[in-house]
């Protein structure tokens, strides 16, 4: 969880922890490890002096602060002392956590450090600048200036909205925000983490919708997500699927293709992802294979995948691991381009699956089976079009 200063990231912080959120405050936590007798403290005085102490042998921030940033030096020297113990402490903290809390990590400054993608779910709280303008120097009594400064100092709205899975606006009363709080609380927070420590998917109704212009941006933090779980275990990750072409009718769930070299050496990436909040679903173990010219035929061996899927209740997200260079993992990418490209191909497709639903009654199975004739033909259409273009 992170937000500017001023925007009520306590409010929500208190509303979570008083339904059991294990909550973990990163500002706390750099108070504690320099407080008078931690080594912490003692570094800290060798490195600037002991006039960064006050009289009591505390710690005198604002002493500190006028030696720490004079000069990117300092400043370096400051974090190198201060960032390795904030992280060993946090992470005691977590895992003191319980096997079944929600852990709440409270961290300011977590778009301006990259950290977003280190977490199953980023919740920004957010307030429009006047607003916060104006808690900084009632409430706190800030001098206004300075309170512009800090605010100029941290990330934009733009940059915290690009790492928001969730967006709670705290510029109106706090009842708001906490009734918003509570809400994505009991409707998402508590069956996200059951459903990963049970190790299954969120349950995803079969529904078709318009073009959401958010998708791009959701696939996006998908992707840096799943990088840092898969590491260099993944050759590519990429956005695949109706929800990575404009204007197409589609199921409101991402696709992300990871693109691996051995499909029969996944077994450590298949547990990074399970336990990053998408695990496996062992019942799907290919895709349906399609006739290829090239082998005089069909082999189903050649279509063989392995499949997660998001345990995020407000997140749909399903992830195909395949090998470079198979014929499925080929597909997925040629057919979302083939889709990009030609807009009668996507009206095709679209009023296709508007078809295959009404004759699914609901059932996913049927929906997939019902598109399929058209799937085959399409395929051979695609390896015409690639042809065509390289």
């Amino acid at each position: 969880m992170s937000g500017g200063i001023g925007a009520g990231k306590s409010t929500v912080a208190k509303a979570f922890a008083e339904r059991g959120g294990h909550l973990v405050d990163a500002d706390r936590i750099a108070r504690e490890v320099v407080e008078p007798g931690t080594p912490g403290l003692a570094a800290l005085v060798e490195a600037f002096g002991e006039s960064i102490l006050a009289d009591d042998g505390s710690l005198d921030r604002p002493a500190l602060a006028a030696k720490a940033f004079a000069d990117e030096e300092s400043r370096q020297t400051l974090n190198s002392i201060t960032h390795p113990l904030v992280g060993a402490r946090t992470q005691e903290l977590v895992e003191a956590a319980p096997d079944d809390a929600i852990v709440i990590q409270d961290i300011p400054l977590l778009v301006e450090g990259n950290l977003a993608p280190l977490f199953h779910l980023v919740v920004i709280v957010h307030a429009d600048e006047r607003v916060r303008l104006e808690r900084l120097t009632s409430l706190r009594g800030m001098d206004a200036n300075d309170a512009r400064a800090r605010i100029a100092a941290q990330a934009s709205v733009e940059q915290r909205r690009a790492v928001a899975d969730v967006w709670l606006d705290n510029s109106g009363d706090p009842q708001t925000l906490e009734g918003a709080a509570a809400q994505l609380w009991t409707d998402r927070l508590v069956p996200f983490e059951r459903n990963v420590r049970e190790r299954r998917p969120a349950a995803v109704p079969l529904e078709l919708t318009d073009p959401d212009p958010e998708w791009g941006a959701i696939a996006d933090r998908l992707v840096a997500r799943l990088w840092v779980l898969a590491g260099d275990r993944a050759v590519a990750i990429d956005h695949v699927g109706s929800t990575a072409v404009p204007d197409l009718l589609a199921k409101p769930v991402i696709d992300i293709q990871i693109t691996v070299a051995d499909l029969e050496d996944t077994a450590s990436l298949s547990e990074a992802l399970t336990v990053g909040g998408f695990p496996q679903v062992t019942s799907i173990d290919r895709d349906n294979a399609k006739p290829e010219p090239a082998i005089g035929g069909t082999d189903e061996t050649r279509w063989r995948k392995r499949f997660h899927a998001s345990a995020d209740p407000g997140r749909p997200a399903n992830i195909h691991i395949r090998a470079a260079g198979s014929p499925g993992q080929a597909f997925a990418l040629d057919f979302r381009d083939w889709l990009r490209s030609d807009p009668s191909a996507r009206a095709e497709y679209a009023e296709v699956k508007r078809t295959a639903l009404a004759a699914s009654d609901g059932d996913p199975d049927r929906y997939v089976e019902a598109k399929e004739p058209w799937f085959d033909a399409a395929h051979r259409r695609v390896a015409d079009w690639k042809a065509s273009t390289t």
